[in-house]
């Protein structure tokens, strides 16, 4: 029993802190009244947000990457590295503004009723929620900064070239400023035709979650994210590697089928290339060599830096220790960056 008490305390005196490094995040909703999606399509939509901060700090926006929400980037990696004290967004100056994508988390999504009746969103919409939540919900008129990572990066762009002078600087990660193309766009298009070609779907009617579901995403997430280097330290024979499928297939899906597709199929026309010259913001661009959807050699970073006003690219090197797309989701790794753009960034 002592041994059990000390511990615990032992734990409590090590986590605690790591825990309390900045303050308490915050959880609320706001309703876009009459949202009008790229359809022409009407609906009250609701927007669900996270806070960190005290909201006379400089506004700051990080948009995550699909799939996931604004909790998913409270992570001892992500936020654990940037919010607390003395770190690039250190909660104590900066107001953290972490909505939850519009279809994603606990903002309006098919599973919510609509199911497959619900409107084909795309990132434009998803755009335009968020700055309809910004600047109608809570208020802010203008942002220090946009941090976006996968999804949450692409969007960064578009962010930078549809609202231009409405944030001083741009973070965008693991994305490429043009069309969606290639092994990018052919691996989610096999994604989401395997759900609606999968019979359990049933047009996305079903009343159980189809059973599929967990192999659909684990056979995309294996050929898009993980790091060729890091999979083979994982999976170095076939006796592992089976063992890690079996492993990565017996955990639930705890998502919804419906959601999910159309989350995947959001990206289908995304293409903020024709926009990059109207962007007004400082830009630091961060994707690493060993990013399964977007290779480094296609050569996209490197014209489009030149179309900026200002613009740099930082490309981290892949290695055993890095995670192919998911390697930006590791602050650790790029947080110099972003505290370099936030000294050197002009206020618009």
């Amino acid at each position: 029993m002592r041994m059990f008490r000390w511990l615990s305390l032992l734990l409590i005196a090590v986590v605690l802190p790591a825990l309390a490094q900045y303050p308490e995040p915050k959880q609320g909703d706001w309703v876009a009244k009459d949202f009008r999606f790229h359809s022409g399509e009407t609906m009250d939509v609701r927007l669900h947000y996270t806070t960190i901060g005290a909201p006379g700090g400089e506004p700051v926006l990080i948009l995550h990457g699909t799939g996931g929400s604004g909790a998913t980037m409270l992570g001892k990696d992500f936020a654990g590295e940037l919010f607390g004290p003395g770190q690039p967004l250190d909660a104590s100056r900066y107001y953290i503004i972490l909505p939850d994508a519009l279809g994603t988390g606990k903002s309006t999504r098919p599973s919510d009723g609509l199911r497959a009746k619900f409107p084909r969103y795309n990132y434009d919409d998803m755009v335009l929620a968020q700055y309809r939540l910004v600047s109608e919900g809570l208020g802010v008129k203008h942002l220090r900064v946009i941090v976006g990572n996968s999804m949450g990066g692409m969007q960064a762009w578009m962010w930078g070239a549809r609202y231009p002078g409405f944030m001083d600087a741009l973070l965008p990660m693991a994305c490429l400023p043009a069309a969606m193309s290639g092994r990018n766009y052919l691996l989610r298009r096999m994604l989401t035709q395997s759900i609606r070609n999968d019979p359990e779907w049933m047009g996305g009617n079903y009343t159980a979650q189809p059973k599929n579901m967990q192999t659909h995403l684990l056979t995309y997430g294996l050929a898009t994210i993980g790091g060729n280097q890091a999979l083979l330290k994982a999976a170095p024979n076939a006796a592992e590697g089976d063992k890690l499928i079996a492993q990565r297939l017996a955990a639930p899906f705890t998502g919804d089928a419906n959601d999910t597709l159309f989350q995947w199929e959001s990206s289908a026309d995304y293409d903020p290339s024709p926009g990059l010259e109207k962007i007004t913001a400082m830009v630091v661009a961060v994707n690493s060599s060993d990013d399964e959807r977007n290779p480094p050699e296609f050569g996209v970073m490197e014209s489009s830096m030149k179309r900026l006003k200002s613009g740099r690219y930082v490309l981290l090197q892949g290695g055993p220790d890095t995670r192919g797309h998911g390697t930006t989701g590791m602050a650790k790794l790029w947080k110099q960056h972003l505290q370099e753009l936030l000294q050197k960034a002009p206020k618009l």
